[in-house]
C-alpha cells in the first residue's frame, strides 16, 4: 500500500498541493532552480539555500542545521543528481520534523483513553483560532463523536458570538456563562457539562490576549487547575493555533505561549494563504512541539491532520 494511499484519499492529496501552492513556488521553486544542472552539492548551492530558505521564515539556526545536515549526508559523494539531490533535502527536513515527535496520523480521533476529552485552545486574537475550532468540530462531528464548545473567552462579545455560531453550524453542543465572567469558571462547567452528558469531546476556548507573560501565565495556570480539579488530568491537549502568514511573529507568539503554559500541540493556519510556508520547520525545530492540524484553505472541510511526510512530499512535486 503506498503512502498516499494509506493517509489521504485523492481529494487530500489534492487539497494539500493545492493550499502549500504558493509556499511551492516561492522556496521550492527557487530551491528546484539552484539544484537545476548541478552535479555537486558546492559552496554555491548551499549560500543559494541559505537565502531561500531564510527568506522563507525558515529562520536562521533551523536553516544551519538543514544545511549542516545536508553537507554530512553528502559527504561521502558530493557528486549528485537532481533527484538524489531532492531526495536527501527531503529526508533532511522530514529528520527535523520528526524531532517533535509529531506522529503520522490518519484522522481527527480523539485519545480512546479519555472521555471526555478535553482540548484547552490558545492564541491570539485573529489568528484563526475559533475558525480552528470550528472546522476541527465539524471533524469530529462528521466522525459521529459528541462535543461541546465551551466560550471561555469572555472579554470579548464577538469571541462567544463566533463560536455559538460554530455549534449551530456544526450541531455542537455549547456552553457560556455569558461575557465578563470567570473563564476558570466557564472551563471547569464545560467539563462538567460533558461528563454529565457523557460527551465525547470538550473544547475550551480562551481570550486571545497578550498583554505581560505573567498575565497570560496567571490566567492559563487559573484554568488549567480548574480543568483539574474537575477531571483530574486534564486538559488532555493545549494546542496553540498560530497564523502561519505571520512568519517570524508567529515564532515570538508560540515562544511566549509556550512560556506561559505547557502546550502539546500546534495548529497552523492560513498555509495556503503564504507564501512562507517555511515557519512550519522552524517553528517545528525551535520548539520541539508536535504540529498537530494545518489549515489550507476557508472551507469548513480545508482543516487536515498534520503528515509531516505527505507535508514534504508535497513540497517537492
Amino acid at each position: 500500500m503506498s503512502f498516499f494511499k494509506k493517509f489521504f484519499t485523492k481529494d487530500k492529496e489534492q487539497e494539500l498541493d493545492a493550499g502549500l501552492e504558493k509556499t511551492k513556488t516561492s522556496i521550492f521553486g527557487q530551491i528546484t532552480k539552484a539544484v537545476a544542472g548541478k552535479s555537486k552539492v558546492d559552496e554555491e548551492f548551499l549560500d543559494d539555500l541559505e537565502q531561500i530558505l531564510i527568506s522563507s521564515d525558515v529562520g536562521l539556526d533551523t536553516t544551519v542545521k538543514i544545511i549542516d545536515k545536508l553537507e554530512e549526508k553528502v559527504a561521502a559523494d558530493k557528486y549528485l543528481n537532481t533527484n538524489e539531490l531532492n531526495e536527501i533535502l527531503k529526508n533532511v527536513i522530514i529528520s527535523i520534523l520528526s524531532e517533535n515527535n509529531t506522529v503520522d496520523i490518519e484522522d481527527f480521533n480523539p485519545p480512546a483513553e479519555h472521555k471526555p476529552y478535553v482540548l484547552l485552545v490558545v492564541g491570539v486574537n485573529g489568528v484563526g483560532k475559533t475558525t480552528t475550532i470550528g472546522k476541527l468540530t465539524h471533524q469530529l462531528m462528521k466522525m459521529g463523536k459528541s462535543v461541546v464548545l465551551g466560550a471561555g473567552d469572555t472579554f470579548r462579545a464577538a469571541a462567544v458570538d463566533q463560536l455559538k455560531i460554530w455549534a449551530d453550524r456544526t450541531g455542537a453542543y455549547f456552553y457560556s456563562k455569558g461575557m465578563n465572567t470567570d473563564p476558570a469558571a466557564v472551563a471547569y462547567e464545560t467539563v462538567q457539562f460533558a461528563q454529565n452528558m457523557e460527551l465525547d469531546v470538550a473544547i475550551i476556548d480562551t481570550a486571545g490576549r497578550l498583554h505581560t507573560k505573567k498575565h497570560l501565565m496567571d490566567e492559563l495556570t487559573k484554568i488549567k487547575k480548574s480543568i483539574d480539579k474537575k477531571y483530574p488530568g486534564a486538559p488532555h491537549d493545549v494546542l496553540l493555533v498560530l497564523d502561519a502568514t505571520t512568519g517570524q511573529n508567529a515564532i515570538e507568539q508560540a515562544k511566549r505561549f509556550t512560556e506561559a503554559t505547557d502546550v502539546t500541540a500546534i495548529a497552523l493556519t492560513k498555509l495556503d494563504g503564504t507564501a512562507k510556508g517555511g515557519v512550519v520547520l522552524g517553528i517545528s525545530d525551535q520548539f520541539k512541539i508536535p504540529i498537530k492540524y494545518i489549515g489550507i484553505g476557508e472551507g469548513i472541510d480545508q482543516l487536515q491532520v498534520f503528515n509531516k511526510r505527505a507535508f514534504v512530499e508535497s513540497l517537492f512535486k
